[in-house]
């Protein structure tokens, strides 16, 4: 009955290991998504108040759509939302 116990602990410590590099892993991931979408939120607002110096007044706004798109999609994300912005002024 103990080895059962032994060989349990051993398969249990084994599987906080893995878990722990996969979470090192998915913390680089999360943080380059938040930096990604700060960094697109900052960058929509500075782009749509030039926008509003232009006298365009349609711009896109910050949601949770624009943040997610341009979160995991980085810089072609941000391309894309004003893409779609300037075909729907066409």
């Amino acid at each position: 009955m103990e080895s059962y116990y032994g060989v349990a602990a051993i398969a249990v410590i084994c599987v906080l290991i893995l878990f722990l590099g996969a979470m090192k892993q998915k913390a680089e991931v999360l943080t380059t998504f938040v930096l990604r979408s700060f960094a697109g939120v900052v960058g929509i607002c500075i782009v749509n108040e030039i926008l509003k110096n232009q006298g365009i007044t349609m711009a896109p706004g910050v949601n949770p759509v624009t943040v997610l798109t341009v979160g995991s999609l980085g810089i072609s994300g941000f391309a894309l939302i004003y893409a779609i912005l300037f075909y729907r002024l066409l």
